[in-house]
């Protein structure tokens, strides 16, 4: 963990919180490994109760496991679990694609074509970090036009879950040639209205992206 992160005491465990989830989710904070908070209200200049209720909120998230009297660790899923995310993740995705591509307009197209440009762009130059939110961001407006919030709501979790591998897998392997040419299809398929069609490479999209992070995962921890 580095030392001197200061920083603005205003909302300081959602502050603190959001700092956490983005080193957990760059992998600057290794899956498995333990979280004191000591170290961490010194790297903040922070007393160790904000600390506290960040470590909290990201163990409700599923980011962070706290242990009465072992204190936290960055969560590490089994592949089994990593594989269920994926499999939720289609389930949901899926159906909430085929209910908005009838729905959506030529600004909704417009909004995911320039989501999509932004998330090229940062992978591009290398920016792993922006490129996970960005690609988040363009699957949510792909979504969004479905006009179901609650699904929205069960999804965010589990994006966030398969973002933090997917992240690992794109640090290390930079191979992404294949969800950029699936992420053009899709808005494709869905300005066209091909409903079917669209559904069906969104299903094999999330498929590819489990196989991918299962295979990469699997062989990072036989090392």
């Amino acid at each position: 963990m580095t030392a001197n992160r200061a920083i603005a005491r205003k909302s300081l465990p959602d502050t603190i919180a959001n700092d956490l989830r983005e080193r957990i989710l760059s992998g600057e904070l290794a899956e498995g490994a333990p979280i004191r908070q000591e170290t961490l209200a010194a790297e903040y200049d922070v007393s160790r109760m904000p600390i506290r209720e960040a470590l909290k909120r990201l163990d409700a998230e599923g980011l962070v496991q706290l242990t009465t009297n072992k204190g936290a660790t960055v969560t590490q899923h089994s592949l089994r679990d990593i594989g269920e995310i994926f499999d939720l993740r289609a389930l949901i995705e899926v159906e909430l694609f085929r209910i908005a591509i009838p729905n959506m307009t030529p600004q909704h197209i417009e909004d995911c074509a320039q989501t999509l440009t932004r998330m090229e762009a940062s992978y591009y130059a290398g920016d792993v970090a922006t490129w996970g939110a960005l690609n988040s961001e363009y699957h949510a407006a792909l979504y969004a036009p479905a006009q179901r919030s609650l699904s929205q709501d069960v999804l965010q979790p589990l994006n966030q879950k398969s973002d933090r591998y997917v992240r690992m897998q794109l640090s290390v392997t930079k191979d992404i040639a294949r969800a950029k040419d699936e992420h053009r299809e899709l808005l494709a398929l869905a300005t066209q209205k091909d409903v079917e069609a669209a559904c069906a490479l969104l299903r094999k999209h999330i498929h590819h992206a489990k196989e991918d992070i299962l295979q990469f995962i699997s062989n990072s921890r036989c090392r």
